[in-house]
């Protein structure tokens, strides 16, 4: 198995990269997000690799850093998610963004990449909440929140997110917003306090 390659930009194609590695050139899928970032034909250039064995083909997939290329494996551990895919959720999302929307259950966020629709985007932040914490740099308490939020967390805390969201905000921000006045006031706080306490969050 191939994990690493090292070599010179031989030349792009819309989803791919010749790499030259001492005279043999490797053809390697990446997200649009990675040929950006690539430099020029002829300079050099390295890419963490993943190597996928089929029975009439082998092909490689590219990557800027490992933790985009742990992205991919971990994408793929869903039902209906392939390789295609996995590389066009990271063509628009970052490995931290992607961690954060995953961990604040944002599924419009997820449905934006090319190839999924509101339920695959559904089943891929619910099938991975409890592992993209570890990747997210948003507070634990809000991600808590939101994976609680459609199912046991008190109608307060529903009713305050749904207002928030009402007056324009977006979801993640509205749930970090409740999360973090539910922390301030206490769990018995009601609808109304944790509203008006969350537009101070927001406007802070």
């Amino acid at each position: 198995m191939i994990g690493k390659l090292r070599g010179v930009v031989d030349s792009f194609g819309d989803d791919f990269v010749i790499l030259d590695v001492a005279g043999v050139g490797y053809v390697v899928n990446c997200s649009s997000r990675t040929l950006q970032h690539l430099p020029r034909a002829g300079e050099p250039a390295m890419l963490a690799i993943e190597t996928q064995v089929r029975e009439d083909s082998i092909r490689l997939f590219g990557f800027s850093q490992g933790a985009e290329r742990d992205w991919f494996r971990l994408l793929q551990s869903v039902q209906g998610v392939g390789a295609k895919v996995a590389l066009a959720i990271l063509s628009i999302l970052p490995p931290d963004e992607l961690a954060n929307a995953i961990a604040m259950q944002d599924k419009a966020t997820v449905s934006r990449a090319s190839g999924v629709g509101p339920k695959l985007a559904a089943r891929i932040v619910a099938e991975l909440k409890d592992k993209a914490p570890a990747f997210a740099s948003v507070d634990p308490a809000a991600a808590r929140l939101a994976r609680e939020e459609a199912t046991s967390a008190p109608s307060s805390v529903r009713d305050a997110i749904s207002a928030l969201c009402n007056l324009g905000y977006g979801r993640p921000q509205a749930v970090a917003a409740v999360a973090a006045s539910a922390k301030a006031l206490g769990e018995d706080a009601d609808a109304s306090a944790l509203i008006r306490r969350g537009l101070k969050e927001l406007a802070g």
